[in-house]
């Protein structure tokens, strides 16, 4: 998935607690070449990481009670520009969080994690595409 990556993208990262998000996020950002830490941004909001000539943000929501937090926050200021935006808990921020170009749902599956992707934009479509898929 990394090599698929495009500046601009909105991924939101679906799935319950521990369905494996942040280590799906870890993982993307390791391909790409990040040797630092990777955190889960539950308690910041948002995790920003320069990489691979891409600036990629990580945002976690879950502990929104109230979407216009997402706007208080100022948080759509990293939305619609060049950076890949990486989104857990999306709807806990809805209406205001972008739509999503690709959604990627996770959910466990005997020791590992099932991953279904989905296009929801033309730009999600072309990374899509770029992916080489197993079938």
């Amino acid at each position: 998935m990394a090599p698929a990556l495009m500046p601009g993208l909105v991924i939101y990262l679906l799935g319950d607690l521990g369905a494996g998000k942040t280590t799906l996020v870890r993982g993307l950002l390791e391909a790409l070449g990040h040797c630092g830490a990777v955190r889960s941004p539950t308690y910041t909001l948002i995790e920003p990481y320069a990489v691979s000539k891409l600036n990629l943000y990580h945002f976690d929501f879950y502990r929104f009670s109230d979407p216009e937090e997402f706007v208080d926050a100022g948080l759509e200021e990293y939305f619609g520009g060049n950076g890949v935006c990486l989104v857990e808990w999306p709807d806990k921020g809805a209406p205001f969080v972008p739509p999503a170009d690709l959604e990627v749902q996770l959910d466990p599956e005997g020791d590992g994690r099932r991953a279904a992707l989905r296009a929801g934009s033309e730009r999600g479509l072309a990374c899509l595409k770029q992916m080489k898929l197993p079938g």
